[in-house]
């Protein structure tokens, strides 16, 4: 009986791809749940904000101070997974980030929230390139696609997501779950890494020689430009004196971290990766698709909280076909993937986008799910195509020695791609509104009609006994005017992102050509 139990068991190297696929799943779970804290907060910021008694300027801390910390950590992570190992490095970020969610959940004061959070981030950028990377290094060749649509669906669908399952969460039970929620899943992670995820082991001759310089400068040019990037435009930029003097240190400290990794004998982070033509354009793609993700996900609920008045939850369910798309464009991307040259992908994912964020050039005050339909299909759509596609052509033609580093960089420019995205964005808004606000006024003022409109609010007001009735009718027509300002700025600023999406996919085609691995036949 043994010896034929032992015929019909499976190959040793499908038990190991098994065990493979376990690690991995863990690991992939600890990823969704820091890329979903980004924004499982952003629908629920009023009531965070009466439980721990902030103001509306601190508590926009608790997303700014989360993507900070990420920000500064993920370059730091292929280091640290050098020296300690993957598995013992991903672990220990995972039980980190379970005690500050449960912290940031207990939080009884704004100053408590923000420093849990400022942790919470340190560990949730730590685990997300390390993802990328051991999909990379672990996996086959031929099995690396389908590892990769995986990672490309989590990162996509949980910024998406994250503000419907925050709205209901809160909802259904109170806001503290936003935080509470991550610990089974944390659990779950760090039973599948702990047993499964002994992918690699850590070189513990790196703790000598720490490139103490580098680590400082590279936190400082990190942190002060993704603090630039997250209040510039509410402080009109340069002409603030805290802004424009953090931007000379970000320029400043960056140029000296660019030299010293380049130089040092031990760098905390390998920039050769930059040599290879594909990376260099693979980071701008990447760039630009965290723009599209990110930006996508901001700009929308701003249109339907500004001007439709939508609720939290209905912005939510408005917002849904997004993450339903991606979730169900997988499987086909892998078959993209595996028949279509990378850049080639990259080109048609960034054209839908193109094509779908271009529909709102023609957004009006009125426009509501079924306007908005079509947009977000194809643009939910796009950004997996493109994004996964881009994944493959950024690492797959690096050596194995230097995957660590490059999937760090790539993290840390999709991120700082979204932090750049938000930042063009509020911007655009802005500085259009004003110049659509200047212009419907001087087209009214010339306007017989307008005139006349003006004058019979005012007749109406005053038959309805109020005093001053002149200034009223005014400040009503003026917050018309500001209305239909806004709507043309967000048409403006969908056709800015439309025309950065065709751009991107205009230089992937300079990219050379990525071998496809082929697809396993079952």
């Amino acid at each position: 009986m043994t010896a034929i139990a032992a015929t019909y068991s499976a190959p040793p190297v499908e038990r190991d791809l098994v065990k493979l696929y376990l690690g991995f799943s863990g690991m992939v779970v600890g990823q969704f749940m820091a890329i979903l804290d980004i924004q499982i907060v952003a629908a629920s910021i009023a009531q965070i904000q009466a439980g721990v008694g902030a103001t509306a300027d601190e508590i926009a801390w608790i997303q700014t101070v989360y993507l900070l910390a990420e920000v500064m950590i993920m370059p730091l992570s292929a280091y640290m997974s050098k020296l300690w190992g993957t598995q013992r490095m991903f672990m220990t970020c995972c039980a980190a980030f379970m005690v500050t969610s449960m912290a940031a959940g207990l939080s009884s004061s704004i100053d408590m929230m923000i420093f849990s959070r400022a942790l919470q981030g340190l560990a949730a950028g730590a685990m997300i390139p390390s993802v990328f990377a051991t999909a990379f290094t672990a996996f086959p060749p031929e099995r690396r696609v389908t590892a990769s649509v995986i990672i490309g669906m989590i990162v996509t669908v949980a910024p998406t997501v994250g503000p419907t399952l925050g709205g209901h969460l809160t909802e259904a039970l109170s806001w503290r779950w936003l935080f509470f929620i991550n610990i089974p899943p944390g659990l779950l992670v760090l039973f599948l890494v702990g047993r499964w995820g002994n992918f690699d082991k850590g070189d513990p001759s790196l703790a000598k020689g720490i490139d103490w310089w580098g680590l400082l400068s590279m936190s400082v040019a990190l942190l002060s430009m993704q603090f630039v990037l997250e209040e510039g435009a509410k402080n009109n930029w340069f002409e603030d004196d805290v802004i424009l003097w953090l931007a000379v240190l970000s320029a400043v400290s960056g140029l000296f971290f660019i030299w010293r990794e380049l130089t040092y004998r031990q760098p905390i982070l390998n920039l050769r990766p930059f040599a290879n033509r594909n990376f260099s354009l693979g980071i701008f793609v990447s760039l630009v698709s965290g723009i599209s993700l990110f930006g996508g996900t901001f700009i929308l609920p701003l249109y339907l909280g500004q001007i439709r008045g939508y609720s939290a939850s209905q912005v939510g369910m408005t917002m849904l076909v997004s993450g339903v798309t991606m979730f169900f464009s997988g499987p086909l991307c892998r078959l993209f993937l595996t028949r279509i040259p990378a850049r080639l992908t990259i080109f048609g994912g960034f054209m839908i986008i193109a094509v779908g964020v271009g529909l709102g050039v023609r957004v009006t005050g009125d426009w509501g799910f079924s306007q908005f339909l079509a947009m977000q299909i194809l643009r939910a759509f796009g950004i997996m195509v493109a994004m996964i596609s881009a994944q493959q052509l950024t690492v797959s033609t690096l050596r194995p020695d230097q995957m660590k580093d490059g999937s760090a960089i790539l993290n840390l420019t999709r991120n700082v791609g979204g932090a750049l995205g938000l930042a063009l964005i509020t911007t655009t808004l802005i500085v259009r509104t004003r110049v659509h606000y200047a212009e419907i006024t001087e087209a009214m003022g010339h306007s017989a009609t307008a005139r006349g409109m003006l004058s019979g609010m005012s007749d109406f007001f005053s038959g309805q006994g109020l005093n001053d009735s002149g200034v009223v009718a005014t400040k009503a027509i003026s917050g018309l005017i500001q209305r239909n300002a806004s709507v043309l700025a967000f048409a403006d600023t969908y056709y800015w992102l439309a025309l950065s999406a065709a751009v991107a996919g205009i230089v992937a085609l300079f990219a050379n050509p990525v071998r496809q691995a082929a697809p396993i036949q079952h």
